[in-house]
């Protein structure tokens, strides 16, 4: 039995059997996996109180019913079902809630508790998901909806993070969030409460799914990008099956962001003015970089410049570091980029041309291939790309191949532009028109598609005893030189310094750090310059007093 010291009654652990509601005045047992909270109520910490909520009226049922012709197109109104809603305590969420309640659908809350276990007592005391539960909580009750409460730690641990950590040790840069989509939110979690009958499971995510009609059930369902394009979040949803995609509905699909903000106000959520959640879930405010350092510790290794081979310093270890990083570091006369790892012999190749036009690629391999039809599409559609989350997408082209081993499908994706950061371990989502069709984990590249290190740098790198290198070399100042990222077209930036390098600017063409772009002025020139104008005859006002 684990017992925690919360602000909250204590939780206690059952045989993964059972699951609480929370909420309701009378507590009730359903038979689920996971275990549950003990006491049927939460005690507010006083710092963190909610803000009053005011009583739920008839009239404001009416003026929920009132939002069905603008809002609730995405939440299903001429049907009316029980619905399972994820509640995170933020303000999507707890919109996408009062939506499906205002669409008359049968609702539950499921607050999902993923925070670690007993040997990771460090990070308990810096997640947040007291005050997350306390919101969620608040939010049901306006509306009188059940709330419970999930504990998925053991299956976030095996299905995510685990995962997380044995792909950065080879060097690659994950992303969590479409592992939590597929294997939490609607893995585990679908798969608890699938004996309750639920008709469809919802969220706060910015998409749009499109269900076939009654007779036409055999048809699959799609994805369909969402109204606001920069909040919009299919990619991160790309690797869901059709058996998942066929329960899940998404209220807030057809709402840009600031709607949702808006209906926040309407609908007096206690949690309106809260910001959006940042950064991975179950680590609270503890830095990623602090949690990879324990679960993998820290190995020394060398940095050294791609297009030279100059050693430049040293660094904690390559899984610190991912393609693109620009932030960290620490190396003057920047910024630098990380262009390149060898993870065999722990080096990091950096590189101050990262946006030069002969250093991008366009030429890159997709593995784990998962589509949302069940099926790949016709290799001579048009399709668009995304490589990371985000409005920009590219036009691509794509052929199916046999990988080397023979056990999987390889996907030789060509963008129709160059791209600069496409990191290994990232995912890849494929588009028809406004249908996410699927995605696919990114590979690494081919010596001649990454970024083109010399071959002293290769060299250097393979060296067994790296303590021959001496001391790094003194940084020269780079040429400031235009250069236009790919994701800000038609910009420039010059000579722009990082925010972990010494300040920039451009002196004769040359880049210089503040210190050595001040003009070098004699004591003889000042003296000069000051006798010259008090000899100069300046008219008496000017050294008139003001009356």
């Amino acid at each position: 039995m684990l017992r925690l010291r919360l602000h909250l009654p204590p939780v206690l652990s059952l045989s993964y059997s059972h699951l609480r509601h929370v909420h309701s005045p009378k507590s009730r047992i359903f038979p689920c996996v996971f275990s549950f909270s003990q006491s049927p109520s939460l005690s507010y910490s006083s710092s963190v109180l909610p803000k009053p909520i005011p009583s739920f009226t008839n009239n404001a049922v009416a003026d929920d019913w009132a939002l069905e012709s603008r809002y609730l197109s995405c939440c299903m109104p001429d049907k009316r079902l029980k619905v399972a809603v994820l509640l995170s305590g933020g303000v999507d969420s707890s919109v996408a809630l009062r939506l499906l309640h205002a669409a008359g659908h049968s609702c539950t809350a499921f607050y999902l508790k993923i925070w670690f276990q007993e040997d990771f007592e460090n990070f308990w005391t810096e997640c947040p998901w007291e005050d997350d539960l306390k919101y969620a909580r608040a939010v049901c009750e306006q509306v009188d909806v059940p709330l419970e409460v999930v504990h998925l730690t053991d299956e976030y641990w095996k299905n995510v993070v685990s995962y997380i950590i044995e792909e950065y040790r080879c060097g690659h840069t994950p992303n969590p969030d479409v592992l939590c989509n597929t294997r939490i939110k609607f893995g585990a979690f679908m798969d608890a409460i699938g004996s309750m009958d639920y008709d469809y499971i919802a969220s706060g995510h910015y998409a749009h799914v499109v269900h076939p009609l009654p007779d036409q059930i055999d048809n699959p369902s799609t994805l369909e990008l969402s109204k606001d394009m920069v909040k919009d979040q299919t990619y991160f949803l790309s690797h869901l099956s059709q058996a998942q995609l066929k329960r899940l509905i998404f209220p807030l699909g057809c709402l840009p962001k600031d709607e949702v903000r808006k209906l926040a106000s309407r609908f007096n959520l206690p949690n309106q003015d809260r910001k959006d959640s940042q950064g991975i879930c179950f680590l609270g405010k503890i830095k990623f970089s602090e949690f990879v350092a324990r679960h993998i510790g820290e190995m020394e290794g060398v940095m050294l410049e791609a297009e030279t081979g100059d050693f430049l310093g040293n660094h904690r270890g390559f899984w610190f570091y991912t393609i693109g990083q620009r932030q960290g570091l620490r190396l003057p006369g920047g910024p630098w980029y990380v262009v390149e790892k060898d993870v065999q012999n722990n080096v990091v190749f950096v590189s101050r041309n990262y946006f030069s036009v002969d250093k991008r690629r366009c030429l890159f391999r997709v593995g784990s291939m998962k589509w949302l039809s069940g099926s790949p599409p016709n290799q001579n559609c048009q399709l668009a790309c995304k490589v990371r989350h985000g409005p920009g997408c590219y036009s691509c082209s794509f052929k199916m191949e046999r990988g080397e081993d023979g056990s999987e499908d390889i996907a030789v994706v060509q963008l129709s532009e160059d791209d600069q950061g496409l990191a290994a371990g990232q995912f890849a989502a494929f588009y028809e028109a406004q249908t996410c069709i699927g995605s696919g984990v990114i590979l690494e590249s081919s010596d001649d598609q990454g970024f083109p290190v010399c071959a002293m740098a290769l060299e250097i790198a393979r060296m067994k005893d790296k303590s021959k290198l001496g001391k790094p070399v003194k940084i020269k100042a780079k040429l400031a030189t235009p250069k236009t990222k790919p994701d800000q077209k038609g910009s420039t930036e010059l000579g722009s310094a990082s925010d972990d390098s010494q300040a920039n600017v451009t002196v004769n063409g040359e880049q210089a750090s503040q210190e050595e772009a001040l003009p070098k002025i004699s004591v003889n020139w000042l003296q000069n310059e000051w006798l010259r104008i008090l000899k100069f005859p300046w008219p008496r006002k000017f050294f008139a007093r003001n009356e």
